[in-house]
């Protein structure tokens, strides 16, 4: 009824997007007219993310968690292909200030290339998008730190940027303004 026909999700590994895609592909069998379409996020994050009790976050080495997702996620636009036109690798995955799972830009390259070679093969849709969502920073607006050639490889290997901003947010206009 608001005409909205494009939903975002930030995982798949909890049964929520799972249910989604199932619940449009209902409403479209019941009704050839019904538009909607899907963002499917990818989480990823570093090794010990939120699970302090095996050691601090390596933001160096990645979760086991990651290909399982990926592979979730690859399964799920498999079965869903009319439905997902956007797979995201990570969401503010490589933000420094998310302490607690941020991984190196290398990590999102991976995957990133990994699904624009299923892409080519023909085993994903090939006008299905491929990102990384992440703040600006990430994609190299900010400090030095996120200038290394990981990024400009990832920046070429995605199909568009999609990036996060903040008025007031991690930038150098209020710095202190979150914490």
């Amino acid at each position: 009824a608001m005409g909205i026909k494009f939903l975002r999700t930030y995982n798949v590994h909890f049964d929520q997007a799972k249910n989604l895609l199932e619940a449009i592909q209902q409403l479209k069998t019941e009704d050839s007219n019904f538009e909607m379409y899907v963002m499917l996020g990818i989480w990823i994050d570093c090794k010990n993310a939120f699970n302090w009790e095996h050691g601090e976050p390596d933001h160096n080495q990645e979760s086991e968690r990651n290909p399982v997702e990926v592979k979730t996620a690859v399964e799920l636009t498999k079965k869903h292909p009319e439905i997902v036109k956007v797979l995201a690798v990570g969401n503010e995955a490589m933000v420094k200030w998310a302490t607690e799972y941020y991984v190196q830009p290398g990590v999102i390259l991976k995957y990133v290339n990994q699904l624009q070679d299923l892409k080519k093969s023909g085993e994903l849709p090939r006008d299905l998008w491929i990102t990384s969502s992440d703040n600006f920073a990430s994609w190299g607006g900010h400090g030095r730190e996120y200038h290394v050639k990981d990024l400009n490889k990832l920046i070429e290997a995605v199909d568009y940027i999609s990036m996060h901003t903040y008025a007031y947010h991690d930038t150098h206009y209020t710095p202190d303004y979150w914490i």
